[in-house]
C-alpha cells in the first residue's frame, strides 16, 4: 500500500526563536490538531524552538550545509513526498520552494508567506543578499499559488515590489494569540527584578538586530531613570549584544539594564512587565504587541513601517511615538509608569487568535472545511 502525502508542509531555513518561526509552529499545532499531517522541512536543524515541536509534526531535516545546497535537496524532498501543499515563511525559503516545485515538475500548491517590509529591510539593511530581495521576489512570487502578507503595510509594498495586484495577495494578521501564551504568561518569573516591591521594568522581546534598534530605547530609558526608578529587560539573542553592551555602559546603566538573551517562556516576562516596548526601525507585523495586549500589559511603539499601527488601531490601544525619537519615547514610557494607560477592547483581539489565522491560511491553502470535516 503507497503512503500518503503529507497534507502540508511548512519550509523554513530552521527553528530559530523569531517571529515567522513562532507563528509557523503555532499553526503547525493547529493543523495538527485538524487531524492534517504535517511535515515541518528545515533546512539544517538548529534554533531553539526545535524542542517545542509536537511529536505528531514528521521533522525533516534536509541537512543542507550551505544555501546552494537546499535546492536540489528541496527537489528530491517534494518527488519523493508529494505533499498537497507547501507553505514557506522568509527569505530564501520563498524563493527555494516556488524554484524547486518548478524543477521538481510536482502538482503540490505553494504558498508563500511574507513577513516584512521588503523595502524597508532592502535599504536599511547592508547585506547584499538582502538588497536583492525586493528583485527575488518580482522575479519568483508570480509563480505562487498563494500569497500571504501579515499586515496591510506589507501587503502594499509587497504589491508595489512584485508588481503583483493587491487582489492576488492575502491579509492574514499572525496567529499569535493561543491557549499556550495565555497559560504560560501566568508562570512565575524568578529573576529577582520581577519581584515584589521591585521597581516597575520596562521590557522589550526580540533579536538582538539594527532592525529592532534597541539603541533608542536605551536611550529612553536612561532619560526615563532620571525620573523614574525603573529598570530595563531586553530578551533575545543576535549580533548586536556587544555594541548594545558598550552603549549601556557608556550610559552608566549596567545597574539597571539586563539583556537576558533567548528565554523559553517570554509570555511570562511579558505579563510581569510595568510597560511593553517595541523600538523598531521596521516591522512585518509585531507579534510582541499582540502578545503584550494578550496579556494585559501596557504598550509602547514606534510607528514604524509597518504592523504596529495597524495592531494598536492608530494609537487606541497603545502609543505610538516616531522611529528613533528617544525623546519621545521617553515621554511615553513615563505616561504609563505614572498610570496613563488604554484599555484595549477584547473584541479587537480575536482577529489575532489562532483559530481565526489559521482557518483564513486553511484557506489559502486549497484545504477546504470539507476536507477537515473528513478528517474529523
Amino acid at each position: 500500500m503507497l503512503k500518503s502525502s503529507p497534507d502540508i508542509a511548512i519550509f523554513l531555513r530552521c527553528l530559530y526563536g523569531g517571529g515567522a518561526e513562532r507563528v509557523m509552529l503555532n499553526l503547525a499545532r493547529h493543523f495538527l490538531e485538524q487531524q492534517l499531517t504535517v511535515d515541518m522541512v528545515v533546512a539544517f536543524t538548529a534554533g531553539s524552538l526545535i524542542e517545542q515541536l509536537p511529536p505528531g509534526i514528521r521533522l525533516i531535516d534536509l541537512n543542507a550545509q550551505s544555501k546552494l545546497a537546499i535546492l536540489p535537496k528541496l527537489v528530491k524532498y517534494l518527488q519523493q513526498e508529494h505533499p498537497k501543499t507547501m507553505l514557506a515563511a522568509l527569505h530564501y525559503p520563498c524563493e527555494m520552494a516556488l524554484l524547486a516545485k518548478r524543477i521538481a515538475r510536482v502538482s503540490t500548491r505553494v504558498v508563500v508567506s511574507e513577513h516584512n517590509h521588503l523595502s524597508q529591510e532592502a535599504k536599511r539593511t547592508p547585506q547584499l543578499s538582502v538588497k536583492l530581495t525586493p528583485l527575488a521576489a518580482r522575479l519568483f512570487y508570480p509563480w505562487a499559488d498563494g500569497i500571504v502578507a501579515v499586515s496591510q503595510g506589507v501587503t502594499e509594498d509587497l504589491a508595489k515590489v512584485t508588481q503583483i495586484p493587491k487582489e492576488r495577495i492575502d491579509l492574514i494578521y499572525n496567529p499569535v494569540i493561543t491557549p499556550d501564551l495565555l497559560s504560560k504568561a501566568k508562570v512565575t518569573v524568578n529573576h529577582p527584578w520581577f519581584q515584589s516591591g521591585e521597581p516597575p521594568v520596562i521590557l522589550a522581546v526580540g533579536r538582538l538586530h539594527p532592525q529592532k534598534d534597541y539603541p533608542t530605547l536605551i536611550r529612553a530609558f536612561a532619560q526615563v531613570r532620571q525620573i523614574r526608578q525603573s529598570r530595563l529587560v531586553i530578551l533575545g539573542e543576535g549580533t548586536e549584544a556587544v555594541n548594545l553592551n558598550t552603549l549601556i555602559t557608556e550610559l552608566g546603566l549596567e545597574e539597571d539594564v539586563a539583556l537576558l538573551g533567548f528565554v523559553d517562556n517570554p509570555y511570562a516576562y511579558i505579563a510581569k512587565a510595568a510597560v511593553f516596548v517595541l523600538s523598531s526601525a521596521w516591522e512585518g507585523f509585531g507579534n510582541v504587541l499582540v502578545e503584550a495586549l494578550a496579556v494585559g500589559t501596557p504598550v509602547v511603539s514606534t510607528n514604524c513601517e509597518s504592523g504596529p499601527a495597524e495592531i494598536l488601531a492608530n494609537g487606541k490601544y497603545g502609543d505610538l511615538t516616531p522611529v528613533g525619537d528617544s525623546k519621545q519615547m521617553a515621554e511615553v514610557i513615563l505616561n504609563v509608569l505614572f498610570g496613563k494607560t488604554k484599555q484595549v477592547d477584547s473584541n479587537w483581539l480575536q482577529q489575532f487568535t489562532l483559530k481565526t489565522c489559521a482557518d483564513k491560511y486553511l484557506n489559502v491553502l486549497g484545504i477546504p472545511s470539507k476536507v477537515l470535516a473528513e478528517k474529523a
